[in-house]
Parts: C-alpha cells; sequence; structure tokens
C-alpha cells in the first residue's frame, strides 16, 4: 500500500478482451474519485518461451508495434482525455507475473474477469485467479457484462 503522500497508484491489466476493456474503464473511474494514477499493463511472451523444447524465437513479434496497440487500446477505450490519465506499460513475462510485479506498492491491482482465451463457463478466468491470490494489495475483479455506474 502506499505509505507516501502521493496519489493511489491503480495496476489494470490490459489484454484486448472486453473483460480488460471494462476494467481499464473502472480502474480510471476509480483513479478519478481517488485522485489516483492509473497504469496500463500488457504482458508479452514468446510462445514456447518457458518449454525446455522449443527454440524461444517469434519473428513475428514487434515489440515497438505491441506498444503502439497497448496506446491505441487505450484511447479507443478511454478517448483522448481519459487516455491522458494512464501511463502504458508492455511488460515481457507471464500475465499474471507481470501483473503482480507491477502491483508492488500499488494501491489496487484491477483485471477483467475473462481474458483473451477465456472460457465461457468459467467466472473467472486463470489469470484473474491467480492475481486474486498472488497480489500484493487489494485486486477488484471486473465483469465486462455489467454496467459501471
Amino acid at each position: 500500500m502506499n505509505t507516501q503522500h502521493e496519489a493511489p497508484r491503480i495496476v489494470v491489466g490490459v489484454d484486448g478482451s472486453p473483460s480488460s476493456q471494462a476494467a481499464l474503464r473502472w480502474a480510471v473511474r476509480y483513479a478519478g474519485l481517488v485522485g489516483g494514477r492509473v497504469d496500463a499493463v500488457t504482458a508479452w511472451e514468446v510462445p514456447g518461451e518457458a518449454s525446455w523444447s522449443a527454440p524461444a524465437v517469434d519473428a513475428t513479434f514487434d515489440e515497438e508495434e505491441a506498444e503502439r496497440l497497448l496506446v491505441e487500446e487505450v484511447r479507443t477505450v478511454l478517448g483522448e482525455d481519459g487516455a491522458s490519465l494512464v501511463h502504458e506499460r508492455l511488460v515481457h513475462g507471464h500475465p499474471v507475473e507481470a501483473l503482480v510485479d507491477a502491483a508492488a506498492g500499488a494501491d489496487m491491482l484491477v483485471v477483467g474477469s475473462r481474458g483473451r482465451g477465456g472460457f465461457r463457463r468459467a467466472l473467472l478466468g486463470s489469470v484473474s485467479q491467480q492475481v486474486a491470490l498472488h497480489a500484493p494489495c487489494p485486486v477488484t475483479i471486473v465483469r465486462h457484462d455489467v454496467p459501471v455506474e
């Protein structure tokens, strides 16, 4: 938690899914209420990177393009004014580890209930479940099908 007299820091996971877009909107609205700032974090890892049996090479991944897409996603979801309140961060690593690490010292971590590749029947996606178990701060899980007032 934030022990100094600085603005509360809200970390939100962004992966382009409807749930993460709802989480981003929620995080910005919450930050506005508490005078906080928002860090939007997207994690990337090369498929097979953690496996000893496959080479950790993906010639198709372009980090600059991924950063541009993250900034574009934030602007699309929030508009220009809302986007100005957000600091975008592209982080290399597994989404759970990246979000838990990014949340160190944060006042809250916000994630969508189901990210990319989530199962329809699952109440929580594996990333949101794992983040809720391991985060160093309070976690808010936002469903995309529930309107934010």
